[in-house]
């Protein structure tokens, strides 16, 4: 798979990983690599094979989002932020699961990225924050995500305040999903891939999907899209073999 200039990524069977490659710059992001992540979400979207997506920070941080060097200097244009966004919507509707492993700091656009994630797992020293408001910035669409997850007075704290917050403190609220050791990072987090990689199948694809569209759907068209879903869910290879795992006595293997 191309090396990139701010980001790589590579395919191992069923799992691609996606590694931010700007560690003396804590993984900010420039305008180069909102092209880079839109190239690497598009061509991981085409790999029908893949089913899990992991993102992670080469260094000792995930990301501090927006590159202030680039921002300070009047180099970051609208198109930053819509380069930005459609890599991220990407993320969140793509067939597959997506996990973000942070290490350190998960910052503004960092932390966008990690809420258009399936799953986030926090090392137990990351600090998370969105710190647009101190830019004088929006905080991109942390500001349509984070309620989402943490309900609307929470996240106007968040958002309006600028604050950082701990990794505990981000489990405790609902951001965060797994905290693990710092020193188990790498293995634990491994762990936690291969779990979700062992359940994936049709049908938690099609939940993923459900699970998205639930804020905007009226229950009636929500029961009619999930009845859909379930006849695909239902019908798939995913489900035949786990019927007959059931019957054999085995865990399924989803292709």
């Amino acid at each position: 798979m191309p090396q990139l200039e701010t980001m790589s990524w590579k395919q191992e069977g069923k799992i691609a990983r996606i590694v931010f490659n700007r560690p003396q710059m804590l993984n900010a992001m420039n305008n180069r690599a909102t092209m880079d992540i839109n190239m690497i979400v598009d061509s991981i979207a085409k790999e029908d094979k893949v089913r899990v997506v992991v993102i992670t920070g080469n260094g000792r941080s995930f990301s501090t989002g927006i590159d202030l060097k680039e921002l300070s200097t009047d180099q970051i244009e609208m198109v930053y932020h819509q380069r930005w966004e459609r890599a991220l919507r990407s993320l969140e509707t793509m067939e597959k699961i997506v996990i973000a492993g942070m290490k350190e700091y998960c910052l503004g656009g960092g932390l966008q990225l990690a809420l258009a994630c399936d799953v986030r797992v926090a090392a137990d020293n990351a600090i998370l924050g969105l710190p647009g408001i101190r830019e004088g910035l929006i905080p991109g669409l942390a500001t349509y995500r984070l309620p989402r997850y943490i309900g609307l007075g929470r996240a106007k704290r968040f958002v309006l305040s600028g604050e950082n917050i701990t990794a505990q403190e981000a489990h405790r609220i609902g951001l965060v999903d797994y905290i693990i050791p710092l020193a188990e990072f790498e293995t634990r987090l491994e762990d936690i891939v291969h779990h979700y990689l062992r359940v994936c199948s049709v049908g938690t694809i099609k939940s993923k999907a459900l699970c998205n569209l639930s804020p905007e759907l009226d229950y009636d068209a929500f029961l009619q899209k999930y009845f859909e879903w379930q006849e695909i869910a239902q019908t798939s290879e995913d489900h035949l073999e786990a019927r007959q795992a059931y019957l054999q006595g085995r865990d399924p293997v989803f292709k």
